[in-house]
């Protein structure tokens, strides 16, 4: 069972390298504000998980650079993941506004924030 997921997690992202989607354009001091919006987040992730690669894809369409923690290979970056959002569970979306901390999960809402906020 884990040969087969190493696989299709090697398959899901050659695929995703091939299918890359283009990301927006933006003038620069509109990617500016977007890049510091980006500065107070964090992404965090296993690389060929399949609704990881689906936030990635979003971030990427919308032009902005999330910090990415691996919480699978890094153990300071799993702590940080279950000590604040209270689960080893990805993706996982850490946003830091007026000095709180919110941890988002499940892709769907992820990728709905990311269109509400840079689109």
């Amino acid at each position: 069972m884990k040969f087969i997921r190493i696989i299709l997690g090697k398959i899901i992202l050659l695929l995703n390298f091939v299918f890359s989607p283009r990301g927006v354009k933006r003038s620069s001091e509109a990617q500016q504000q977007a890049d510091a919006k980006a500065s107070a987040m964090q992404l965090y992730q296993f690389e060929a998980c399949p609704f990881c690669v689906k936030v990635r894809r979003e971030m990427k369409r919308q032009s902005v650079n999330i910090e990415l923690k691996d919480a699978k290979n890094d153990p300071v970056a799993r702590e940080e993941l279950l000590n604040g959002g209270g689960r080893v569970k990805v993706p996982c979306l850490k946003i830091i506004e007026n000095g709180e901390e919110t941890w988002m999960y499940e892709s769907s809402d992820i990728v709905s924030y990311l269109q509400k906020e840079f689109a």
